[in-house]
């Protein structure tokens, strides 16, 4: 599937090809803490069907493994954008800043051990059309 995307701010765009059985929920708290959410969803991307304009502002990570992981994001509006092996071989693209979002659907969730015990039960709880105070779905 041909994905695209951008920053926020548009300074950075991208556009890849990724199989479906490639979208991954990683639950690792390095993701967790990484992108101030529960899990961070990606679409995985090798780096022959990956192409990008502009300069991500990149951060080398070394995870529990001893591997370095580069992780990049848009250093003007500070979208994060992918993470990737010192090779650039394969970019695990961040769900957040794909316009196909809506498209891709996990099909796997990953580090499962470090989960929010409440993950599981997030639909369960009232949703809201827009703000809090708005129309219940």
């Amino acid at each position: 599937m041909k994905i695209t995307g951008s920053c926020f701010c548009g300074s950075i765009k991208f556009s890849g090809i990724t199989n479906i059985d490639n979208i991954i929920a990683c639950h690792c708290t390095d993701c967790q803490i990484f992108s101030g959410a529960p899990f961070r969803a990606v679409a995985i991307c090798p780096k022959a069907e990956f192409s990008m304009t502009g300069t991500p502002k990149e951060f080398v990570k070394i995870g529990d493994s001893g591997n370095k992981r580069i992780q990049a994001f848009c250093d003007i509006c500070g979208t994060h954008l992918f993470a990737t092996d010192t090779n650039k071989s394969m970019f695990n693209v961040r769900m957040g800043c794909i316009d196909q979002r809506d498209d891709l659907t996990p099909a796997k969730h990953i580090f499962s051990s470090s989960a929010q015990s409440w993950v599981s039960k997030i639909l369960s709880g009232d949703c809201h059309i827009a703000g809090p105070d708005s129309e219940k779905l």
